[in-house]
């Protein structure tokens, strides 16, 4: 029936009216924080493409995680940023690690916030790539068991929850394979099914110094024009045994996670990435837009394609933005 009788803004009047008909409510619970850490003491070093963001030391690290607890973040996404490097980031799987020193630091002062840690091997090496290197090339069915080291070490350390970012092939098998062998079937999976070789990655490889010596990422990250892959990809890693997918990054890739959220029922996240967060910094710091609500409502959109996670840089901001309301 046409107008007059429909009306659409009748239920946009007011807040309250505009509350009581939401599709999508975006909440605290939805919310990953993403940090770094790294050795020493009192360091919190800025990060200068993702105004802040910092490189903590573990002690400052507690201090940033006081508030984000108190906010009602249901946990944090972990990376190190390791003192040497060598060709078999052997810092990765190093029990005394500085990811693996955090952990036990973060869950004997916050008990009941979630540790994730990204099991990636990028961070560590040498050559800044995210596996073993011959000739020049990437070595997948090596990579796997240095990554299966890594996960079983943070799992040791008592991570809650490990997050293999590599994109090697059998690398989810390979780390659910060595938990269970040593009695850590409990601890879950967050894949990062569907990563792509985006440009949107520049400002995360400055706050983790993980840039490649060499070549680049494309021939273990996914084509950013693949979408039908994705699903693929995704496939794979929870047949291989993965608890959560992830689609990365979320903005160039909203339809990918929809797709993702239509075919399959487990539990989705996407990662709202450095670049996304670095460029609406850079425009609220002209005063361009409204960084409040360009925040929120880029993570809504988000959740509204179908993410029920999101790791956000925003995170602590969002929070506090929600919590005070429309």
């Amino acid at each position: 029936m046409p107008f007059p009788v429909i009306r659409p803004r009748r239920l946009r009047a007011n807040p309250a009216m505009r509350r009581l008909v939401r599709e999508t409510v975006l909440a605290v619970d939805d919310l990953l924080y993403p940090v770094f850490v790294t050795y020493g003491r009192d360091v919190r070093k800025p990060v200068e493409a993702m105004p802040g963001v910092y490189n903590f030391s573990v002690d400052t690290l507690l201090e940033e995680l006081g508030p984000v607890n108190e906010l009602g973040i249901p946990g944090i996404m972990l990376f190190g940023i390791p003192e040497t490097k060598d060709e078999l980031a052997g810092g990765a799987y190093d029990d005394e690690g500085v990811v693996q020193q955090a952990i036990r630091a973060v869950k004997e002062e916050f008990p009941d916030l979630l540790v994730i840690t990204d099991v990636c091997l990028c961070e560590y090496t040498s050559h800044g790539h995210c596996g073993v290197i011959k000739n020049g090339c990437v070595l997948n069915d090596p990579t796997l068991d240095l990554l299966a080291r890594t996960a079983l070490s943070h799992a040791r350390a008592g991570a809650d929850m490990v997050a293999p970012s590599d994109m090697m092939d059998g690398r989810v098998a390979a780390i659910r394979r060595a938990l269970d062998e040593h009695g850590y079937q409990n601890v879950p999976i967050m894949a990062y099914a569907a990563k792509y070789a985006s440009a949107y990655y520049g400002p995360f490889r400055e706050a983790a110094s993980s840039a490649p010596q060499f070549g680049d990422r494309r021939s273990y990250q996914m084509d950013p024009p693949n979408a039908r892959e994705a699903l693929r990809e995704v496939r794979l890693d929870i047949d291989e045994g993965a608890d959560i997918v992830m689609v990365k990054p979320a903005l160039a890739y909203l339809d990918v996670i929809q797709r993702v959220r239509q075919a399959f029922d487990h539990p989705l996240a996407a990662y709202n990435v450095s670049g996304e967060y670095a460029m609406v910094k850079a425009a609220a710091q002209k005063g361009w837009i409204d960084e409040r609500r360009v925040v929120l409502e880029t993570l809504t959109g988000i959740k509204r394609a179908g993410a029920e996670i999101i790791l956000t840089y925003h995170a602590p901001d969002a929070a506090r933005w929600l919590q005070e309301g429309e």
